[in-house]
């Protein structure tokens, strides 16, 4: 990072970073959950698609409602933030996160789509307050300098969930049951039964085990990490945090590109079986070998920015991710489904990049700002849905969709060429 650094770090500022180890760790684990849930959405859109026989656009209301909950609940958990801290916000995240897991139990049991919706709405607003939290604690938990390589390094393991959730949607979740257009209008109720209780047990299993780690949370000690401008003013007022034309531009970014990553991983499987011929099954194994191509890119790119100033990295991974994407909508065969798999390992690095860079130099603005930046991640409840309408419009042409995710990554390379640049006084 080649900027000035217009704050500082006012606890134990002398203390060494063995300190923050174990917390760190601790963070990390939250990464890993959250990727867990948003990437169970890429089973979970075709699965529902079948059990409820639903349209693209139906199904999209799946990312829809938990990015949703992402706009609403930015806010109220920057609240919580400021006033609690941000043990206290993880331990809230956690707990909301746990609750609407669990609801998939009623939701399969009662055949209700729309209580589906309530359960990943109330998932999404967990996730928000965790990232809320999380993320702006893991980049200045320790040296300013290097708060990019420690989220990349944090958002490998949510890359690692993304890998393990690939597995456990493909084996647990999907059934890999083709069926025709007929049969779906005129599926009976004890096999849309049988389809949508599948979801169950992974979801019963992900809620203990996180209100198993609220229950740690509560009894370890977490250093409370605060920011102040060198200036010594303590401004971190929600809009007067917009003041900073990079963090703009940063939350425009990120608007994109949760948008891009969302469209790409939820149509995954269906365009595998569109254009390159697979059946359920093989693209889920595929979406298991995107997912760890995913995790690989965050690593890389950790060891990368090392080396490479993270704007220029994040450039040059956006142009590839545009040629990605031109190849997964003019080719045919097993070639899309491996300009796929190289979006997932392109697209690694950007989020955890995108906010670092937002929220560098806003001293006392962080946490408001962390909040604009969680707020952004709505994009991927409204730009899958305009995909969702380009395929249904294109007479289900999965492959013509990735047009959507390509004028994303337009818009994150400009952010990276230019839009990333504090404008200094």
């Amino acid at each position: 990072m080649n900027h000035n650094q217009p704050e500082i770090i006012t606890v134990d500022e002398n203390s060494s970073g063995k300190k923050y180890l174990f917390p760190f760790i601790l963070v990390i684990s939250l990464f890993f959950l959250w990727g867990m849930a948003h990437n169970l959405d890429s089973s979970l859109i075709p699965h529902l698609r079948k059990a409820f026989n639903l349209s693209n656009l139906e199904s999209m209301l799946i990312d829809t409602s938990i990015f949703f909950a992402y706009f609403v609940m930015a806010i109220p958990a920057g609240i919580i933030l400021k006033k609690w801290g941000y043990k206290t916000t993880m331990i809230v995240g956690l707990l909301v996160f746990a609750f609407g897991a669990f609801l998939f139990v009623p939701a399969a049991n009662n055949l209700s789509y729309f209580t589906f919706l309530i359960a990943l709405f109330i998932i999404g607003c967990g996730l928000a307050t965790l990232e809320t939290s999380a993320n702006p604690y893991a980049a200045v938990l320790g040296d300013p300098k290097k708060a990019a390589s420690r989220l990349n390094l944090a958002a490998s393991f949510n890359g690692l969930a993304a890998a393990v959730a690939g597995y456990v949607g493909t084996h647990y979740i999907l059934s890999g049951k083709t069926y025709s257009k007929d049969e779906l209008s005129n599926m009976t109720e004890a096999l849309r039964l049988t389809e949508a209780s599948s979801v169950k047990t992974p979801y019963i299993i992900l809620g203990t085990v996180l209100v198993l780690i609220a229950i740690a949370f509560c009894f370890i000690k977490f250093p409370e990490i605060k920011t102040k401008s060198i200036d010594g003013e303590a401004k971190g007022s929600f809009l007067g945090s917009l003041k900073h034309k990079h963090l703009r531009w940063a939350v425009v970014a990120q608007f994109f590109y949760v948008g891009a990553q969302v469209c790409v991983t939820s149509s995954f499987i269906r365009a595998a079986q569109q254009g390159a011929g697979f059946d359920e099954k093989t693209a889920g194994i595929y979406l298991f070998i995107y997912g760890i191509l995913f995790t690989v890119g965050r690593f890389v790119g950790t060891a990368l920015l090392q080396y490479v100033k993270s704007p220029k990295l994040l450039s040059i991974y956006a142009c590839v991710a545009i040629v990605l994407c031109l190849i997964a909508i003019f080719s045919h065969g097993s070639i899309v489904v491996y300009a796929l798999g190289g979006l997932g390992f392109f697209m690694s690095i950007m989020f955890p990049t995108i906010f670092a860079l937002g929220i560098e130099g806003i001293g006392d603005d962080t946490k408001p700002g962390s909040s604009w930046l969680i707020m952004s991640i709505i994009g991927g409840s409204i730009i899958p849905l305009t995909m969702g309408a380009v395929i249904d419009f294109n007479n289900d042409n999965v492959q013509i969709g990735y047009s959507i995710p390509l004028v994303c990554f337009l818009i994150i390379l400009y952010f990276g060429l230019r839009g990333y640049k504090i404008a200094h006084k």
